[in-house]
C-alpha cells in the first residue's frame, strides 16, 4: 500500500477515533461489567478455572483466545488500578479509570479492523476504495455496540476481513487460518465454517498434491485449534468449556430485539393468544420472558410448535444448501464474501438465542459488495439502515437517543450521495435518485470506477432509464421506520403510559424483522438463480 493511501486511511481512522473518545461518557451496558470481570477472571485465577468460575454471574463464555486477550489486556489494567482486576473487590466497579481503561483497549484492537479493510480493498480503484472505507469505519452500527454499548466486535471483523482478503488474493491456506483464528475468538462466527470448509476443499484441496494440500489445510486448522483449546484439554476443561459456549438453555429468542423469523414467530403466537383470549377461548400463555430483554431459560410458545436448538441448526444449514452448492461446482474467490455474507444472514434469520447485534456479521463484509455492483449498493443502504435502526434499543437512555439517531442519519446520507453520484456519472442512476452537491473532485475521480479492480475496461451500460438506488417498495418501507419511531418515543407514551411497556419494543422487533427477511430472500435468490452474473452486468434487468 502507497504512502498516500496508508495517510488517508490514518485520517478517516483518526476521525473516527475522536468520534469514539467523544463516546467514552455516554452509557455502557452490563457488557461492560462482563468483560471487566473477565479481566479479573483470567488475571486471578489459573487457567484451568478460567471456565468455571461462579464468583460473579458474568461468566466466562467466550472461546479460549478471547479469553487470552482478556489475559493480556489485563496485564495493563492491573498496573493502572489493581482493583479493576480484582475478582472480589472489583465487582461493579467503574470508576472513570476502569471506564476509560477499556474504551481506549476497543479503540487500540480497532486497529485490526483498519488493517482488514486495508487489505480487502487493496485491489480496489481509489473511489471504490474511499467507499468501501467509509462503509466500514464508520459504521454506526460499529460506534453503537462497540464504542457505547461495550463490545469488541470491530477487531473480530477485521479478523474476517483479513479472511477474505486472503481468499481473495488466492492465499487459501492463510484464509482459512485467520477463519479459524476468528472461530476461535467468537465461536458465533462459526456459521460461515460450511462455507469455508467446501471452498477450501473444492479451490484449495484440488490438482496432483490436493491430498498434501488437505492434509496442509487440516494441520493448520487443527494448530489453532490447538493451541486455543490445549491448555484447556490438558487440565480436563473441555466438558466445561463446550458447556459455556453453548449454553442452549438460554432459550430461542434474545427477547424481541433480534430482528429474525422467530422474532415474528414470537409475535405471531403471542398475537393468536390474545385474540383467542379476547373470545374466550383458554390459552396457556407463558411468563413473557421473551419481552424482558434479560436472558432466561426458554419458555415455550402458547400455540405454534415449540422450537429446539436441533430445528434451528437444521433450518441454518438448510437455507444454507444453495451457496454449499455454488462453492462446490463453482468455487470462485469472487463469489465468497457474498457466500459468507449470506450465510451469516442464515445465521442471523434462523440460528439459536441470536443477539441483535450480530447483524454486523452480515453488514460489515456485505460493503465489499456494495461498491461493486450497483444493486448491491441499493440493498446495502435498506439492510444498513434496518440493521442499525434495530440496535436502537440497546441505547435505552434519553441523552443517548439524538447521538444514535445523528449516527445513523448522517451515515446513511454519506453513504446514499456517495453511490448515487458515482452510478450518475457512469450514466446507470437516475438523476433524481440523488439531489445533494458534491465537489468536482470527488466527481471527476469516480470516472475511475470505468474499470474493474484488475485495471481492465468495462463496456459502459446503456443508459436506458437509469438504475434507481432503492425500489419503491423499500423507499416506502425505509420510511415506515419513521412511523415506528415516532410511536414509540411520542405516540405510546402519550396514549398508553405504562401500559403494554413491551409494545414499542415488539414493534420495532416485528417491523425490522420484515425487513430483514427481504434481505434474506433477495441473497437467496441471488445466489440460487443468478450466480455467476454480476448484476451490473445486465443492463435489461431494473429495480421497480
Amino acid at each position: 500500500m502507497r504512502l498516500s493511501e496508508l495517510q488517508e486511511v490514518a485520517s478517516l481512522a483518526g476521525i473516527a477515533t475522536c468520534v469514539k473518545l467523544l463516546l467514552v461518557p455516554t452509557y455502557h451496558s452490563t457488557d461492560f461489567e462482563v468483560h471487566r470481570n473477565w479481566l479479573a477472571i483470567t488475571h486471578s485465577l489459573p487457567l484451568k478455572n478460567w471456565y468455571s468460575d461462579e464468583s460473579s454471574e458474568w461468566t466466562l463464555d467466550y472461546p479460549p483466545f478471547f479469553a487470552y486477550f482478556e489475559c493480556f489486556l489485563s496485564i495493563f489494567a492491573s498496573m493502572l488500578d489493581p482493583q479493576i482486576t480484582h475478582l472480589q473487590n472489583g465487582q461493579g466497579y467503574a470508576s472513570n479509570t476502569v471506564i476509560l481503561f477499556q474504551r481506549i483497549s476497543v479503540m487500540v484492537a480497532d486497529l485490526f479492523l483498519y488493517w482488514g479493510v486495508c487489505k480487502i480493498s487493496r485491489h480496489l480503484s481509489a473511489v471504490r476504495k474511499k467507499l468501501l472505507l467509509l462503509a466500514v469505519i464508520f459504521s454506526p452500527g460499529l460506534f453503537i455496540v462497540d464504542h457505547i454499548h461495550f463490545q469488541y466486535n470491530g477487531f473480530l471483523l477485521g479478523m474476517l476481513l483479513l479472511s477474505l482478503a486472503a481468499l481473495q488474493d488466492g492465499h487459501d491456506l492463510l484464509g482459512g487460518f485467520w477463519f479459524a483464528v476468528l472461530v476461535c475468538f467468537k465461536h458465533l462466527f462459526a456459521v460461515a465454517g460450511p462455507i469455508y470448509f467446501v471452498y477450501l476443499l473444492r479451490h484449495y484441496c484440488r490438482g496432483p498434491q490436493k491430498v498434501l494440500r488437505f492434509f496442509k489445510l487440516a494441520g493448520t486448522v487443527v494448530g489453532v485449534l490447538v493451541v486455543a483449546f490445549g491448555p484447556f484439554a490438558y487440565y480436563n476443561q473441555i466438558p466445561q468449556v463446550i458447556k459455556r459456549l453453548f449454553p442452549f438453555g438460554r432459550g430461542l429468542c434474545h427477547a424481541y430485539w433480534a430482528p429474525n423469523i422467530w422474532a415474528l414467530y414470537n409475535i405471531v403466537d403471542k398475537a393468536a393468544a390474545i385474540v383467542l383470549r379476547k373470545i374466550g377461548v383458554h390459552v396457556n400463555v407463558p411468563q413473557a420472558a421473551l419481552t424482558g430483554g434479560l436472558v432466561g431459560d426458554f419458555s415455550p410458545n402458547a400455540l405454534l410448535p415449540q422450537i429446539t436448538p436441533k430445528i434451528s441448526a437444521l433450518l441454518v444449514v438448510g437455507t444454507m444448501l444453495p451457496c454449499l452448492v455454488q462453492a462446490w461446482r463453482h468455487p470462485r474467490k469472487t463469489d465468497v464474501a457474498r457466500w459468507v455474507v449470506y450465510a451469516y444472514a442464515c445465521g442471523f434469520m434462523f440460528g439459536w438465542h441470536v443477539h441483535e447485534k450480530a447483524s454486523l456479521h452480515m453488514v460489515i463484509p456485505f460493503s465489499i459488495l456494495a461498491v461493486q455492483s450497483l444493486q448491491d449498493a441499493g440493498d446495502f443502504i435498506f439492510i444498513a439502515t434496518v440493521a442499525t435502526y434495530s440496535l436502537f434499543p440497546l441505547l435505552f437512555e434519553a441523552k443517548e437517543y439524538p447521538i444514535k439517531v445523528l449516527l445513523l442519519v448522517l451515515y446513511i446520507l454519506v453513504m446514499w450521495v456517495s453511490f448515487a453520484h458515482n452510478m450518475m456519472e457512469r450514466g446507470e442512476l437516475n438523476s433524481n435518485e440523488a439531489s445533494v452537491p458534491i465537489s468536482d473532485s470527488f466527481v471527476h475521480e469516480s470516472c475511475n470506477l470505468e474499470k474493474l479492480d484488475e485495471g481492465k475496461n468495462v463496456e459502459k451500460q446503456p443508459k436506458e432509464e437509469g438504475m434507481q438506488l432503492l425500489s419503491i417498495f423499500e423507499k416506502v418501507y425505509l420510511a415506515g421506520l419513521v412511523l415506528v419511531e415516532i410511536y414509540g418515543q411520542v405516540l405510546h407514551p402519550f396514549f398508553l403510559r405504562d401500559h403494554l411497556p413491551f409494545l414499542p419494543l415488539m414493534l420495532i422487533s416485528g417491523y425490522c424483522s420484515i425487513g430483514m427477511l427481504y434481505f434474506w430472500a433477495g441473497q437467496f435468490f441471488k445466489i440460487a438463480f443468478m450466480s455467476g452474473f454480476h448484476i451490473e452486468q445486465l443492463p435489461h434487468m431494473k429495480k421497480a
